[in-house]
C-alpha cells in the first residue's frame, strides 16, 4: 500500500475573539471527524499526521484512538497563513479567498502567497513521508487551501480555487508516488 489520505477538519467553532489557529471543532464537527474515523479507508491508517492547529489536532485524535497511535504533529502543515487580516466576515474572507487562489504569486491583503503555501505543504508532507515506511498508509489531518494547493500539486495544474472543497470535512485519496510524479489525473474531494 502506498497511498494517503488528506482530510480537512469539518466545522469549527467560530470565536472572532480567539486566533483562528486556536479554533477547535464545533459539536457538529466533532460528529463529522467521529464518522470520518468510521468510513472504510480508517483502518488500513498506520500513521497520523496533523498540522499544528487546534481544529486539525483535533481531528486527528479520532483517527489516532482508532487506531491506538500517537499523532505527528508538523508546525508546517498549517493552513495559509492569513494572521496579517485575522478574523474576516464570510463574504469578505471568501473574496480575499478567491483572489489568494486567482493570484497565487501575490501577498494579498498581506496572507501568505498561494505558491510560497503550497511550497511549504508539499516540502513537509515530502518530509514526513521521508520518515515512514513507504508501505504504511497515512492520514494526513489538515485544511481547505492546504489540501486544495497540494492537490493542485499532485496533478501537475495551476493554482485554482476550482479544485477546493465545497465543504470542511472532506477528503481525498493520493498515491505517495504523484509527489513526485504530479500524475493524478482527476482528484477530487470526497465530503464526509
Amino acid at each position: 500500500m502506498t497511498w494517503c489520505i488528506y482530510l480537512t477538519h469539518p466545522e469549527v467553532a467560530i470565536d472572532p475573539a480567539v486566533p483562528v489557529p486556536d479554533w477547535g471543532l464545533s459539536e457538529i464537527g466533532r460528529v463529522r471527524a467521529q464518522k470520518a474515523a468510521e468510513l472504510a479507508f480508517a483502518s488500513g491508517i498506520g500513521a497520523v499526521v496533523s498540522s499544528g492547529e487546534k481544529k486539525a489536532i483535533e481531528t486527528a485524535a479520532f483517527f489516532a484512538a482508532h487506531r491506538n497511535i500517537t499523532p505527528l504533529v508538523r508546525e508546517d502543515l498549517h493552513e495559509n497563513d492569513r494572521s496579517a487580516t485575522g478574523f474576516l466576515p464570510p463574504a469578505e474572507f471568501e473574496a480575499v479567498a478567491d483572489q489568494f487562489f486567482a493570484e497565487p504569486t501575490i501577498s494579498v491583503r498581506g496572507w501568505e502567497r498561494a505558491v510560497d503555501a503550497q511550497a511549504r505543504i508539499v516540502d513537509g508532507v515530502r518530509d514526513v513521508l521521508s520518515g515512514i515506511a513507504p508501505e504504511m498508509p497515512v492520514l494526513f489531518a489538515g485544511h481547505g487551501a492546504a489540501g486544495t494547493l497540494l492537490m493542485c500539486h499532485l496533478m501537475g495544474s495551476a493554482i485554482s480555487r476550482s479544485h477546493d472543497q465545497k465543504r470542511g470535512g472532506s477528503w481525498y485519496r493520493f498515491e505517495k508516488d504523484w509527489l513526485m510524479t504530479q500524475a493524478a489525473d482527476d482528484l477530487g474531494w470526497i465530503e464526509v
